[in-house]
Parts: C-alpha cells; sequence; structure tokens
C-alpha cells in the first residue's frame, strides 16, 4: 500500500428535477470515502478541462475502453482536474460521457494534498494537476503512473505513461517498460 488518497470535500453539482428553470442543478458535496470506499477504481487526472490532449485523446480513450477495465475488477474510472463543477458537468456532457466520472477539484484542495499541484502560468491557467493516474482500491493507492518532467510552468505537456492502454497493462501484469511509481517519494526523486 502507498497511503490513502487524501480525504477532502468535493463541492459537485447534481441534477435535481425537483429544481425549477433551465439548470435543475443543486450544489452536493462528496467526500473522497464515497468516491474511494469500498471499490477499487482508476483516477486519473490532467491540467485541464476542454484541453487539446485532454478531450481529443486522454479522456475519451478512457470512455471507450470502460469495459476493458470493468473486466479487470475496476469498479469506476474517475477523471479529476483543478476545474470547477459547472466547467466538469459541460465537459462531461460535450464529451457525450456514459461511464468515466467526472470529479472537479475546484479549489485544488485534493490535488494539492496528493503532492501533485503545479504552477501552469504559460497557459494561464494558474495552478492546476499535473497529469498523473492511480490505481485506488478501497481509498488505499495500490500503483502511481506520473508523466515525465514534473515541476511548475513545464513547457510541455508530457503524454505517455499516464495513457489508458498503459493503466491496463498494468492492472493485467503487463507492464512493458513503463515507469509505475510505487510511492509519492519516487515521484519527488524523479523531479530531480
Amino acid at each position: 500500500m502507498l497511503g490513502k488518497v487524501p480525504s477532502v470535500v468535493f463541492r459537485t453539482r447534481v441534477r435535481d428535477e425537483s429544481v425549477d428553470g433551465d439548470n435543475p442543478y443543486r450544489w452536493q458535496d462528496v467526500i473522497s470515502e464515497e468516491y474511494f470506499g469500498g471499490k477499487k477504481v482508476v483516477l486519473f487526472s490532467l491540467p485541464g478541462a476542454f484541453t487539446p490532449t485532454c478531450s481529443t485523446f486522454q479522456l475519451p480513450t478512457f470512455e471507450k475502453m470502460y469495459e476493458d477495465f470493468k473486466a479487470q475488477g475496476i469498479d469506476e474510472i474517475y477523471c479529476l482536474s483543478v476545474n470547477d463543477s459547472y466547467v466538469m458537468n459541460k465537459w462531461a456532457q460535450d464529451q457525450g460521457l456514459k461511464n468515466v466520472k467526472v470529479i472537479p477539484d475546484g479549489s485544488g484542495e485534493f490535488t494539492r494534498k496528493m503532492g501533485m499541484l503545479v504552477e501552469k502560468h504559460p497557459e494561464g491557467f494558474g495552478m492546476r494537476s499535473w497529469r498523473y493516474a492511480v490505481i485506488v482500491n478501497d481509498e488505499n493507492i495500490e500503483e502511481w503512473f506520473v508523466e515525465p518532467g514534473f515541476c511548475d510552468n513545464c513547457l510541455t505537456d508530457p503524454y505517455g505513461e499516464t495513457k489508458p492502454e498503459n493503466i491496463l497493462k498494468a492492472l493485467k501484469g503487463e507492464t512493458s517498460g513503463e515507469k509505475v511509481y510505487k510511492s509519492l517519494d519516487e515521484v519527488y526523486t524523479s523531479r530531480g
């Protein structure tokens, strides 16, 4: 075990037909334990909703491969970003998601406690998540996948280690040289 996921409260917006008007949503607080407790999940985190790599490759591929992950004992796949619930819900709608669930980390608290909050000022983003993924079993982190070059204001947006295909290989025990971190200390050491 590599530690537990941080315990935080996520501010989400959920559809509620009892709410009148064009925007039938209400606020609902969801704690980490509700997302991660008693199940095995893949959580992948990315710099931002509606961004090119995230929208064109990573999120749609997780959605397409959902049944492959289910066959390996994964109960849920979550996509987390340091965006508010309005943005995450609209992005999920725009992507036509049926399986992958989005988690808004609007304040960046979860990302910060995971040790993955970085400055992305060249893009005008402010504080965002570094691209990473974890396999979580009943709140316990089993494996880390982190893109290389982890740093503030990185001039590139690496995407390779956190590809759905690589995570699925790890679940099947078929990793082929991808860097899978066994601890957050390894991630920090790799920063150089």
